[in-house]
């Protein structure tokens, strides 16, 4: 009975999810887009993803804003990279997604 109890305990001691804190500041990475690099600044406020700006690209105009506004938006609101990609703007959305990573590492 005591081993179970301690496999549950260790069991649910691991379930919690852990957000990452970062350090605050601001951070710059590069990712690769389909044309190109994609530079990314990264806002970390307290501990958290407080900002995403794409600073430049060499992205399909008409196709890639769509990526650069709701990648940058879904890993502001879940602090996290984790995030779903555009269809039709696959290669933007992992070249944003790649350079915030790149970004966050300074901050960790």
């Amino acid at each position: 009975m005591d081993i179970l109890v301690l496999v549950m305990t260790v069991t649910l001691v691991g379930c919690g999810e852990k957000t990452p804190g970062y350090k605050d500041g601001t951070y710059k990475g590069t990712g690769k887009g389909m044309n190109g690099d994609i530079e990314v600044s990264v806002e970390v406020k307290d501990g958290k993803i407080s900002a995403v700006e794409v600073l430049s690209h060499e992205e399909t105009e008409g196709i890639c804003e769509p990526a650069i506004e709701q990648v940058t938006t879904s890993i502001e609101e879940k602090n996290s990279t984790e995030v779903d990609i555009v269809a039709g703007a696959t290669n933007t959305s992992n070249g944003i997604i790649e350079a915030v990573n790149v970004a966050l590492e300074g901050a960790k």
